[in-house]
């Protein structure tokens, strides 16, 4: 009998200690790593490294895939999983979904991986 997974909601906001301060809890754990599979591909780390480049307003899904060289369905793809992850944020307006980083999410990540970090 196959071993059911808990459920994170990734959207909620990365609470727990950094992964020095001692033996991590499995929850801790699965949260952080679900995270940091997320960056786990060239693309979005790419995709991320130019959405923290862009301003405030934010890069539409088109322009992103126009940047990468990609099509616009497999950008959509990889903004999906960096939004479930709660790392980008995703914008309606109009027709159009622009994504903006979420800066907080990110460096919550950065701290856990490292307190001396930020």
């Amino acid at each position: 009998m196959p071993k059911s997974l808990p459920v994170i909601d990734l959207s909620a906001g990365l609470c727990c200690p950094p992964v020095a301060a001692g033996v991590v809890s499995d929850t801790d754990a699965l949260d952080v790593a679900l995270r940091l599979k997320a960056l786990a591909d060239p693309v979005r780390i790419r995709l991320l490294s130019i959405v923290l480049s862009a301003g405030a307003e934010g890069l539409r899904n088109v322009d992103l895939a126009r940047r990468v060289g990609l099509t616009d369905a497999t950008i959509s793809h990889h903004l999906g999983q960096l939004s479930r992850a709660g790392l980008v944020v995703a914008r309606r307006q109009g027709t159009s979904t622009y994504y903006t980083p979420d800066r907080d999410a990110l460096g919550a990540l950065a701290s856990v991986i490292d307190p001396r970090c930020c």
